[in-house]
C-alpha cells in the first residue's frame, strides 16, 4: 500500500505552546495525535517526581508506542507527536520511525522566549490542564539548558512559528 502519511512533531521550549500547536495540527490534517503527557500521566500516574523519572517513563511509552505509530503511518495514517522534538537525539528518534521516501516527516519549530514561556508556565501551573505538572521557574531554567534548536543539516522539512504571534491568534 503507498503511505501518504504525514509524522509532524514539535519542537520548542517547555511552556511555548506545543501542546496548543500540537492539538490545531492534528485538526487541520485529521491526524492522530499522541501527547506524551497525558500518555505519561495515565500510565505512571505519581511516579514521576524528577527529570529521571521522566526520562525512564518517557523512553517506555516511545518504545511501546513505535511500533503502533510506525503501523499508522504505513497504512496512510497521519500522526503528531507532542513531543520528540527539543533535542538532535529525540528528533532522530522521530526520523526513525518511518521511511522517509514513503512518509513526510514535518518538524513544527516553535520559537519563544524565556519570558513568554514563563508567563504560560505560570498559567499553565494554575489551569492544571490534563497531563500537565507543575513546574517552578527553576526547573524551566534547568531543562531549557538543555533545549537544542533545529540545525538545517539534520535535514527536516521545518515550519516555524513565532510563540508571541501564535499565542496573540489564539486567545
Amino acid at each position: 500500500m503507498e503511505s501518504h502519511a504525514t509524522l509532524h512533531f514539535v519542537c520548542g521550549k517547555l511552556a511555548s505552546g506545543k501542546t496548543t500547536l500540537a492539538k490545531r495540527i492534528a485538526d487541520e490534517c485529521d491526524a492522530v495525535l499522541f501527547s506524551e503527557d497525558v500518555w505519561l500521566s495515565k500510565l505512571f500516574p505519581g511516579e514521576i517526581v524528577d527529570f529521571r523519572d521522566y526520562l525512564s517513563r518517557s523512553a517506555r511509552l516511545r518504545s511501546a508506542i513505535a511500533p503502533h505509530v510506525q503501523s499508522l503511518l504505513r497504512h496512510g495514517v497521519s500522526v503528531v507527536f507532542d513531543f520528540g522534538g527539543n533535542v538532535p537525539q529525540e528528533r532522530a528518534w522521530v526520523r526513525s520511525l518511518c521511511d522517509p521516501e514513503k512518509v513526510r516527516v514535518v518538524l513544527h519549530y516553535l520559537r519563544a522566549s524565556d519570558e513568554l514561556c514563563k508567563r504560560r508556565l505560570r498559567r499553565r501551573n494554575d489551569e492544571r490542564p490534563d497531563g500537565s505538572q507543575p513546574t517552578t521557574e527553576e526547573e524551566f531554567d534547568a531543562i531549557t539548558k538543555y533545549f537544542v534548536p533545529p540545525d538545517p543539516a539534520e535535514g527536516f522539512d521545518v515550519k516555524e512559528y513565532d510563540a508571541d504571534l501564535l499565542h496573540r491568534a489564539s486567545d
